[in-house]
């Protein structure tokens, strides 16, 4: 073997790392270059290690210098700081690192030290700032592994971070977040790797809730490849049930004044997928709570929510199901309460309806919980969430979350009760001025009333037939503007005083003056500030036909449908304003001779306004479907109709048809069932 070529100091005279040469049983320092006399200051040559460097902290120093000599093993020293000279305030980070080298004066040490405040400094403000804005900051390395910069992991799961972005990490996030976790992690390891991803995400926490936190990842690039990424992760559970509460007066915003399957529509979907799995809405059909004793109690299916990789519950076949103990325990506590399922096992008998169980099985339910529903002290029904597959069953956490997402429904639920209240009172005040229509010798009378979809929309439309003394039939039909209990009211007053103007001033009165009669009460009292109505009267002659005469007050005109013509509208020589739109215009009365088999139908605007289409094109559907079902017996005919209707808006029928005589007989049918040629008026 050769021998060892001693080493050549003059290597590190111009090298930027500090470097000391140390020979001998006593480490003389024989060498020494300009970085290490500028970073620990000139020393003398030829002075043993301990007298060429006397400061109190240097016994580390001199032991690791007699471990290598002894050893021939490099070694490197712990980091030092050491106060800076210049700047006490200041303290100075060094890297030192020993090893065993051969000299011209033969065995020895080299030190090399390196100033590395200025990366110390710079970490520990990162730290510092990282520390004052995100809960955790991590270094991930494409190999899986990752170092807490930020130390927080512990104390968000409970247990101590060990190092890794693997399975041991997946199993603390919520199952249905992993698939985008993976999504992303497959992000930062591709060749152009996006310069942030930001992501959100649920970490299961000690006490076995989950919280939502949100990560933001940034690459750092060496070479032209992420090498890295820092990655800050902050708890956002408090934004994220801040922006799931805005989200949910959202929906209940756009549903105010619905109804409540309506309300709880907008419910479900908040909570699916968010907050459960699927969810079941069931409103009872009684309003007493609770019931009185050994009364069953029915409930029937408002509202649901599936996930969207889950199969939707089949629909209740009964309609109304027997709610059971379990849920009449909740009712009567008001308090949750969740049921835990076996794989493959069943809910209790009883809790859900049998569709419903077996449904649950199906979709491998793993937890059901029940909620009660209240508002304004009066119990309404419950909500069934489930979790299913992998989905974990809702902790205390979960369930307050839900309690307090029922618990923000409950004003815009006031106001629906509110509102169903106000259209029952006005539903049955309209009613009951909605009589059946008397029989008529000679012809055939219906009327028909459909209410409004909508809790909000009450509508003041009425309609009404009365017989004089001599055969004399008087129908009216109107509409009080607006919909409310106010326009009910004012409904049932001027139907109440037409009616009675209109037998006072007896058959022979023309329908244009007992209209002015009508408009110059309402106006005087104060009933109603704006109403149509059509007022007429239809009289009998020998040889079988009916004289038809009617006054207009702004309402869609009569619709005649002749036994041997197409359909038309009636709208008379001139048109008359709505009542108490122009006070003391003179109004006008027209005529028409209904022939046998002739059909006339009076009508409010519900049954043919609509949002999205023009009045005429209204009308033209009417004058259609008339002409389509003309032979089909009046309630029938009217009940076709009211499919014209699109539910907005309160709608009245009432139709009057003149018997068929023997050529009436002769001739039905032969007509076709087609529109009217011209266009219905404007």
């Amino acid at each position: 073997m050769s021998p060892v070529e001693p080493l050549d100091v003059r290597l590190f005279d111009e090298t930027v790392a500090a470097v000391a040469l140390f020979t001998g049983p006593e480490h003389r320092l024989v060498y020494q270059n300009r970085a290490c006399a500028r970073l620990l200051g000139a020393r003398p040559l030829g002075l043993p290690a301990r007298e060429a460097f006397p400061e109190a902290d240097a016994d580390a120093f001199m032991a690791v210098l007699d471990e290598v000599v002894a050893t021939g093993r490099p070694c490197r020293l712990p980091e030092a700081r050491d106060p800076d000279p210049d700047a006490p305030e200041q303290a100075r980070f060094f890297v030192y690192s020993c090893t065993p080298v051969t000299t011209a004066e033969g065995p020895g040490a080299m030190v090399v030290a390196l100033d590395t405040t200025a990366e110390i400094v710079a970490l520990e403000r990162y730290q510092a700032v990282a520390s004052a804005v995100s809960q955790m900051v991590w270094v991930l390395r494409p190999d899986g592994s990752a170092e807490e910069i930020v130390p927080g992991w512990q104390e968000l799961t409970g247990e101590a971070w060990h190092g890794w972005m693997d399975s041991r990490f997946t199993a603390y996030v919520h199952p249905r977040d992993r698939d985008r976790l993976e999504k992303d992690r497959r992000l930062l390891l591709a060749d152009e790797p996006p310069r942030v991803i930001e992501t959100a995400f649920r970490v299961r926490t000690a006490d076995g809730s989950y919280r939502h936190v949100a990560t933001r990842s940034v690459p750092i690039t060496r070479g032209g490849r992420a090498t890295e990424w820092i990655a800050a992760t902050d708890d956002v559970e408090d934004r994220w049930k801040a922006a799931l509460r805005e989200h949910l007066l959202a929906h209940l915003a756009e549903v105010s004044g619905g109804t409540l399957d309506e309300v709880f529509e907008a419910v479900g979907h908040v909570i699916v997928p968010e907050l459960a799995d699927a969810c079941l809405i069931m409103l009872l059909t009684g309003e007493e709570w609770p019931p009185p004793e050994n009364t069953a109690v029915t409930a029937r299916s408002a509202a649901s929510a599936t996930r969207r990789d889950l199969s939707p519950p089949p629909p209740l076949p009964e309609g109304e199901v027997v709610i059971g103990a379990a849920v009449r325990a909740v009712l009567d506590s008001r308090t949750s309460r969740t049921i835990h399922v076996t794989v493959g096992g069943r809910v209790p008998p009883g809790l859900v309806p049998a569709v419903t169980e077996h449904w649950l099985a199906d979709a491998d339910a793993t937890s059901v919980t029940i909620y009660p529903l209240a508002a304004d002290g009066i119990v309404l029904g419950y909500a069934l969430t489930s979790a299913h597959g992998d989905s974990p069953a809702p902790g205390p956490t979960d369930t307050e979350l839900l309690r307090k997402v029922f618990h923000d429904v409950e004003p815009p639920l006031r106001k629906t009760l509110d509102l169903q209240r106000a259209r029952r009172t006005a539903l049955r005040l309209q009613r009951a001025h909605l009589t059946d229509p008397p029989s008529v010798p000679g012809a055939s009378l219906a009327a028909n009333y459909q209410p409004a979809s909508s809790a909000n929309e009450i509508g003041g439309d009425w309609y009404d037939a009365v017989v004089h003394s001599d055969d004399t039939l008087v129908l009216d039909i109107g509409d009080v503007a607006g919909h409310d209990l106010t326009a009910a009211t004012a409904m049932a007053q001027l139907r109440s005083m037409l009616r009675g103007l209109a037998w006072s001033n007896g058959p022979t009165c023309k329908p244009s003056t007992i209209l002015s009669m009508l408009e110059d009460a309402a106006e005087g009292l104060d009933i109603a500030s704006f109403a149509t109505a059509v007022h007429a009267r239809l009289r009998r002659t020998p040889n079988g036909a009916w004289g038809f005469t009617w006054s207009n007050a702004g309402h869609p005109p009569p619709l005649l449908l002749p036994a041997r013509e197409n359909p038309r509208f009636l709208t008379g020589d001139d048109q008359d304003p709505p009542l108490c739109a122009l006070p003391g215009m003179p109004r006008t009365s027209h005529t028409h001779q209904l022939a046998p088999g002739d059909t006339v139908l009076l009508y409010t605007d519900g049954l043919i306004e609509r949002p999205a289409a023009s009045l005429d094109e209204g009308q033209q559907s009417l004058l259609t479907a008339v002409a389509l079902h003309r032979d089909s017996p009046l309630p029938e005919l009217l009940r076709r109709l009211q499919d014209l209707s699109d539910k907005r808006d309160d709608t009245a029928l009432l139709a009057f048809r003149v018997d068929r005589g023997s050529s009436g007989d002769e001739t039905a049918g032969q007509y076709a069932a087609q529109p009217s040629s011209t266009p219905p008026p404007g």
